[in-house]
């Protein structure tokens, strides 16, 4: 079977960086889980989208990254979506449902033609201490202790928030990825979110992400571990009611691969968050065929 494969950035700053991403679009195919793992590892990239139509939503997806099946990935949908938004399969100012493996989300397009996922309510999980995460960076304990805490929080993927005192310490960062991979398998985390609020620019925070248990050492751009980090940002008090409806991450700095991700929460009148979304542009469509 030859199978048309998109391959795009996600998240891109401009034309340059974003995170690259695999997408197919199944129409008339019937590709088993076997085959779609099979396309991922050849393609190689971090994440590889199946979108199909759906009984339950608008379209289904499921992704893959070279390893293995996840229940979800916010830069590949993000890409999925900027792919049909470039093909004019999809419309600016419209609304998309998704069935995923970590449940129903919405999809928007702006009027700009950036894409938008929804994403699961948060789920503030287990805190970690310094002292056990700051060896598998090569850091020192202190390097990790800025008031908030190490935490595992989820919105739709299982994450570690880890907060770091500068910039500098966040560049100087030497992962010990069989590390890494041993506390994501005791924790069933997706990996490590570093991320530090001193930044540059207009940026809420500077992020590195390492999930090396995927078979992916660094990522430029992640939108469900930026999604979040948004969440536990506001949760912990750094970031007003008036500070979360508009936020952008900087990513893949450390990698020369340039990356913005926004963010959004929309909130209850009493406070409580009841939407979590992220959203950025796509850049460098690219289609290639693979023979399974």
């Amino acid at each position: 079977m030859n199978v048309e494969v998109y391959t795009l950035n996600a998240f891109a700053k401009g034309e340059r960086g974003g995170n690259p991403a695999g997408v197919v679009l199944e129409d008339g195919l019937s590709l088993d889980a076997a085959e779609m793992q099979l396309i991922a590892k050849e393609l190689g990239l971090s994440e590889t989208a199946f979108m199909k139509k759906s009984l339950l939503a608008d379209y289904k997806i499921r992704y893959f990254t070279p390893a293995s099946e996840v229940d979800l990935c916010g830069h590949a949908t993000i890409a999925a979506f900027g792919l049909m938004h470039s093909l004019g399969l999809s419309k600016e100012g419209t609304s998309y449902s998704i069935e995923t493996k970590a449940g129903i989300l919405d999809v928007d397009i702006s009027s700009e033609g950036l894409v938008y996922l929804s994403q699961a309510l948060p789920q503030f999980l287990e805190r970690i201490s310094c002292e056990e995460i700051a060896p598998s960076l090569g850091m020192d304990a202190e390097d990790l202790e800025t008031g908030l805490p190490i935490q595992i929080v989820s919105t739709g993927l299982r994450d570690i928030m880890i907060p770091i005192r500068s910039r500098k310490l966040l560049n100087e960062v030497q992962p010990n990825f069989d590390a890494i991979t041993a506390i994501s398998e005791k924790y069933d985390v997706v990996g490590y979110h570093l991320f530090t609020m001193d930044t540059p620019d207009d940026a809420a925070a500077e992020c590195r992400n390492f999930a090396p248990l995927y078979d992916i050492p660094e990522e430029s751009a992640t939108g469900t571990s930026n999604g979040a980090l948004l969440s536990y940002l506001y949760q912990h008090g750094q970031r007003s009611l008036r500070e979360v409806e508009n936020v952008m991450f900087r990513q893949g700095y450390s990698m020369d691969c340039p990356s913005e991700i926004k963010a959004g929460l929309r909130l209850s009148e009493s406070g409580e968050i009841n939407q979590v979304r992220v959203g950025g542009a796509v850049a460098g469509i690219e289609r290639r065929h693979i023979m399974i």
